[in-house]
């Protein structure tokens, strides 16, 4: 099957045709706008992949130790029946795990240095059901037995303090004691049984865990404050919540992971759809670049148009021989741009570690940014819009020098050649 001609000469003057200086500087340029086209999209793809892959770090990281759902009671006070409510959550053929816990903030205390923590109150022998954390620091929560007071401290909170197991410290409860001399805060020494790593410096450097009967008597509380429940998708969390408003009893507050961190969550998605904007107006730059590409060419082509012309070629076969030649620049930088930005998302957790050791510098502290390494996850929701858009502007911008080529008169093209 023949080629036609408009492919055929598209793609030669893709390639510029006669080597003359003219030509290759119209190729320079070809080069030039396919080379940007390429970079824009390589960009796009890597950044979105390092947004989506910090995005899901932070978030399963997160969830190692907060649970897909919380369900407690007004004002911090105990559950009025946690048995019943244990009992009605897991009902819900969603829910996979429910545990209950005590939740508190107090000071935790070694000699002169001081931290505010996040106390939680947890049953070692269900924990494991709503966290990925108690499965992975077992030896350390086996120690949490009630009425010996033991705790188990994030690994940045731990080492803060200069703490380690064996050693004690005091938690401090907010709630004082009255007594003649005035409100006396409540302290309660504690004995360090061991110490987590969650990977979120959040609640590395924050959390206490203890049994929930020590929390329980600490804070003067007649049971737990609530119940943390996982489910089979951690996605369907806003649903299931909504199921549970529904069906449990009494006047309890629910609130699901997205909300815990709800402010978090949608500054990162505004910053990625800013970043898709952003970085797709570079693509655009880049295609637009055809425009001149194009114009060159048709203004150094038009001893040929005029002879194609008089051969009986169509204004629009011209047309289509220079949309040919922009769409081909489109399609290889494009093509060029997913290569590229595929090969560096996936291995970014390899070539940003080694500019990190040839810098001597790190891009992500974390105290900054929760994470310490840089994550990415290409999504193919991502990359296909990315190519469309690619494409489609790349073939916007060579439709008017077309249209210039289209119009050319061989009588007027013809006549000093």
């Amino acid at each position: 099957m023949p080629i036609p001609y408009e492919l055929a000469l598209g793609w030669r003057y893709t390639r510029a045709g006669r080597a003359t200086r003219r030509n290759g500087f119209i190729s320079f340029i070809s080069g030039v706008s396919m080379l940007g086209i390429a970079l824009g999209v390589a960009a796009l793809i890597i950044v979105l992949s390092v947004m989506n892959g910090f995005q899901k770090e932070v978030r399963d990281r997160m969830l190692s130790v907060v649970s897909h759902i919380e369900i407690f009671a007004p004002g911090g006070a105990a559950l009025p029946d946690m048995e019943r409510t244990l009992a009605e959550a897991r009902a819900n053929p969603n829910v996979v795990g429910a545990a209950p816990f005590v939740a508190a903030q107090a000071l935790l205390a070694r000699g002169e240095d001081m931290k505010g923590v996040l106390v939680r109150g947890i049953d070692p022998s269900r924990e494991a059901e709503v966290t990925d954390l108690a499965a992975e620091s077992v030896e350390g929560l086996k120690a949490l037995v009630p009425g010996e007071f033991h705790v188990v401290l994030g690994v940045d909170l731990a080492h803060q303090l200069g703490v380690r197991a064996g050693d004690a410290v005091t938690l401090i409860a907010p709630s004082g004691q009255v007594t003649p001399a005035g409100i006396v805060p409540r302290l309660k020494q504690m004995t360090v049984a061991g110490t987590f790593s969650s990977g979120h410096y959040e609640y590395d450097s924050a959390l206490v865990l203890l049994h929930h009967q020590d929390a329980e008597r600490i804070f003067r509380l007649e049971g737990p404050t609530g119940v943390r429940l996982k489910l089979k998708d951690l996605h369907q969390a806003p649903e299931v919540a909504r199921q549970l408003a529904g069906t449990l009893s009494g006047q309890l507050l629910i609130r699901d992971w997205t909300q815990q961190n709800k402010t978090w969550f949608a500054a990162v998605q505004l910053e990625k759809r800013m970043m898709f904007i952003i970085l797709t107006l570079i693509v655009a730059v880049a295609a637009f670049n055809l425009v001149s590409t194009l114009v060159m060419t048709v203004t150094d082509k038009r001893a040929d148009i005029a002879i194609l012309r008089t051969l009986g070629a169509s204004p629009a076969s011209i047309m289509g021989i220079f949309v040919v030649q922009g769409a081909m620049v489109g399609v290889i930088g494009t093509l060029g741009g997913l290569a590229l930005g595929l090969l560096v998302a996936f291995n970014i957790d390899v070539i940003v570690p080694a500019i990190e050791r040839a810098l001597h510098t790190s891009f992500l502290p974390r105290d900054i940014y929760l994470i310490s390494r840089m994550p990415s996850e290409p999504l193919a929701a991502d990359i296909m819009p990315i190519a469309l858009i690619s494409l489609v502007l790349a073939f916007v911008a060579t439709l008017y020098p077309s249209w210039r080529a289209s119009r050319v008169n061989p009588a007027e093209a013809l006549r000093y050649e």
